[in-house]
């Protein structure tokens, strides 16, 4: 996909929109109409797509920071269509919960959820996320109810396969941990799961 770098969009704004009123007020509209169109059409570019794909680029070399200062420059991400929206709460929520604001990572994940995701992988890494989050406050019921609605989509994303494998083998080896400890007479511990750390994100399509 061809994009524009977000600085540039921003001055082409100001230019074609600045440079239309001004040939407007000397020259009259027709002279300014298709510095104006061209204007407008950029403007409502940055309106409805926001910023996230370039985010996205931030958060794929692991620079968070980076990723939420550019996700701020989105105007109004309530305006943004339905499935950059949804993508926009994905990086909150992915940003939130690799700077230790589980909470509010949960609440950006379950945000997207209830919009239009563009295909399994945005959903099956959302519900792989949830289920990290579950598990690591003990909420191991919830956990498998998320890490069960990832296993019934159709992931053709490598990199989520390998995420759904290490969990399963976590609530495998928790379970057999369980088992053992109730065996002994004592009480079953918890293994907390963070499913692939700080892995590089799978592009957004």
């Amino acid at each position: 996909m061809l994009t524009i770098n977000i600085y540039l969009k921003l001055a082409l704004i100001v230019l074609f929109l600045g440079g239309g009123i001004v040939l407007w007020g000397i020259y009259g509209f027709w002279y300014s109409f298709i510095f104006l169109l061209i204007g407008i059409g950029l403007l409502a570019s940055y309106i409805l797509l926001g910023t996230v794909q370039s985010a996205s680029n931030f958060i794929q070399e692991g620079d968070f920071e980076g990723a939420d200062k550019r996700l701020n420059m989105t105007i109004m991400p309530k305006w943004l269509y339905v499935t950059n929206r949804a993508i926009f709460k994905i990086l909150k929520g992915t940003i939130a919960s690799q700077t230790g604001e589980p909470k509010v990572a949960e609440g950006y994940f379950n945000e997207a959820l209830a919009l239009k995701l563009p295909t399994d992988n945005e959903k099956g890494m959302v519900l792989i996320q949830l289920a990290s989050i579950h598990a690591n406050k003990g909420n191991m019921t919830g956990a498998k109810n998320y890490f069960n609605q990832a296993k019934k989509l159709k992931i053709t994303e490598p990199q989520i396969k390998e995420q759904l494998t290490f969990i399963e083998k976590a609530f495998n080896q928790n379970m057999a941990s369980r088992k053992a400890s109730q065996g002994m007479g004592g009480k079953g511990g918890r293994r907390m799961m963070q499913p692939g750390g700080k892995r590089r994100r799978p592009k957004m399509r």
